[in-house]
């Protein structure tokens, strides 16, 4: 990327002109006119421009000099400087004697701009960098862990930081809102709640509608505690507007040591997340250690051990059309196996619930009343309903 840039050169234009009143030039290293306040010479080589260049000076362009070159008008042209180099030329175009008082503040303001416009670019490539980091480390796509860590001290992140992945996830508001519903737009309102005050917070976009934070894990400066961390998401929860609140949602992982368990630390994430959406979806925060067992079953659902695990409770659903008798094996599972409660539960007579859980017994050839058949039937349940 060019450190003088035509919108660059166009910004200067503008800004200069409106304190001179006179006719600004910016032309880049090889002379050629980028920003003019007469667009007509914009694309064309200026000689007087080639010859500050060149001479790394003022010139000072009389009429008599003008008329002999080519496409350039009496005036100015002062190098201009980034870095110790020159880069471009600003032209100022009246008489001499009128414009010179001018000529050094007009330098000054242009390299000012300069710097402050590319002082913003290398902060976006860093971000950009920092955001393309944390999305190799999540997703564990990283050949050498030398080349890692030098990459991450390229960027100042310490790796040595224990960490633990979050997502945020933000879905579409309502049709009453008056506030803005583009998800990126939610996202950055959210980013800069992540942000300030400073955290040590990693954050990074994985679409239009997630973020992910890797978050220092040890909060208390010692050990991995995840009621700590719920209660640091409630924070974050109270602390977000109105029309935020209503369509976030926050899904913590488990925390794993090491670089590489970073990238399942995000995994136990994203499966928190969509598990608990699926079981609770009005909840806004998901916690790994709340539908621990369901996340580590996940993996399983297509794969040979997850059929087998679920056999039996596949048995009952395909016979148990209407839900009535998963629904009582569900609620007799919730009250572990406590006949009365269960059938309180279900509002039903305690006949009625025998009557169901022998036609149960009797679908799956599982005995429910053990506790490898029970728990059996149970592992089949959170399998099969993913």
């Amino acid at each position: 990327m060019d450190v003088l840039d035509p919108a660059i050169a166009m910004q200067i234009v503008t800004r200069t002109m409106s304190i001179l009143g006179h006719n600004v030039n910016v032309m880049n290293s090889r002379g050629v006119i980028l920003g003019s306040g007469d667009n007509l010479r914009i694309g064309a080589v200026h000689e007087g421009a080639l010859l500050a260049i060149t001479q790394n000076r003022v010139v000072e362009i009389t009429p008599e000099v003008a008329s002999g070159l080519i496409g350039v008008k009496p005036g100015i042209n002062l190098p201009l400087h980034y870095q110790g180099k020159i880069i471009g030329v600003i032209g100022i175009t009246g008489e001499f004697k009128e414009i010179t008082p001018y000529g050094q503040l007009l330098k000054m303001t242009a390299e000012i701009i300069v710097e402050q416009a590319n002082l913003q670019d290398n902060l976006q490539w860093e971000n950009r960098q920092k955001e393309e980091f944390i999305l190799q480390l999540i997703k564990g796509e990283f050949l050498h862990e030398a080349q890692l860590i030098e990459w991450a001290t390229q960027l100042g992140i310490s790796l040595d930081t224990p960490r633990v992945a979050a997502i945020i996830e933000v879905s579409g508001l309502n049709a009453h809102s008056q506030h803005d519903s583009n998800g990126a737009n939610n996202l950055k309102e959210i980013l800069h709640l992540l942000q300030n005050p400073e955290r040590d917070n990693l954050v990074a976009m994985t679409s239009l509608n997630q973020l992910v934070i890797l978050k220092p894990a040890f909060l208390d400066g010692k050990h991995w505690d995840p009621i700590l961390e719920s209660t640091r998401i409630d924070l974050l929860l109270n602390r977000l507007p109105a029309h935020l609140k209503e369509c976030t949602k926050i899904a913590l992982g488990h925390y794993f040591p090491s670089i590489e368990g970073i990238a399942h630390s995000y995994q136990t994430a994203q499966e928190t997340l969509l598990i608990g959406k699926k079981m609770k979806s009005k909840d806004k925060k998901y916690l790994f250690e709340d539908y621990s067992l369901q996340v580590l079953l996940s993996g399983l659902k297509h794969n040979w051990r997850g059929n087998v695990l679920s056999n039996h409770y596949q048995k009952l659903q395909s016979f148990d059309n209407k839900g009535i008798l998963r629904k009582t094996l569900a609620a007799y599972i919730t009250h572990f196996g406590d006949l009365q409660h269960c059938a309180n539960a279900l509002h039903i007579h305690r006949n009625t619930l025998r009557y169901r859980l022998d036609k149960i017994q009797s679908i799956t050839r599982v005995d429910i009343h053990s506790l490898d058949g029970l728990f059996s039937l149970y592992l089949g349940q959170l399998i099969a309903d993913q």
